[in-house]
């Protein structure tokens, strides 16, 4: 799975810290499950299944109560869903998971799997606080 930053537009590469406006800075940084120092892979959270593992990073993911449909949200939402799609396009499944920094390990509010087919628009991986879906992409042949 790709880690890195995503969505960031600096004004060019030779000035990658400068941004023209402030939604050109807002990105999206995921992060493989990797330690690089031990050479082991360890697990985000124990309601994962599967050994690749990818923290992404930001905080205009809202829940489902604080949509506020500001560009912001509205980039950052784009930026997970063209990142979702690239992944289960690869591997046919993924679990997507929500939590607030720390609660990781606190037991899920809702476990749902849904086909990729149904999620139509970046707005429908708005989720719950520690709900995790196990996303499958199914092509009919």
């Amino acid at each position: 799975m790709p880690q890195g930053s995503f969505g960031e537009n600096p004004i060019s590469p030779e000035k990658p810290n400068v941004f023209k406006t402030e939604l050109d800075f807002v990105h999206l940084s995921f992060e493989t499950n990797y330690d690089s120092e031990i050479k082991k892979r360890f697990s985000y959270s124990p309601h994962f299944t599967y050994k690749h593992q990818v923290a992404g990073y930001a905080n205009q993911i809202p829940f489902p109560n604080t949509v506020s449909g500001r560009s912001e949200e509205e980039k950052c939402l784009r930026i997970l869903y063209n990142y979702l799609e690239g992944v289960i396009e690869k591997s046919s499944i993924v679990e997507y998971f929500t939590s607030l920094n720390g609660e990781e390990d606190l037991a899920l509010s809702n476990k749902r799997s849904v086909n990729w087919e149904d999620i139509k628009d970046p707005y429908d991986l708005v989720i719950e606080d520690r709900e995790l879906l196990e996303i499958t992409l199914w092509k009919c042949s």
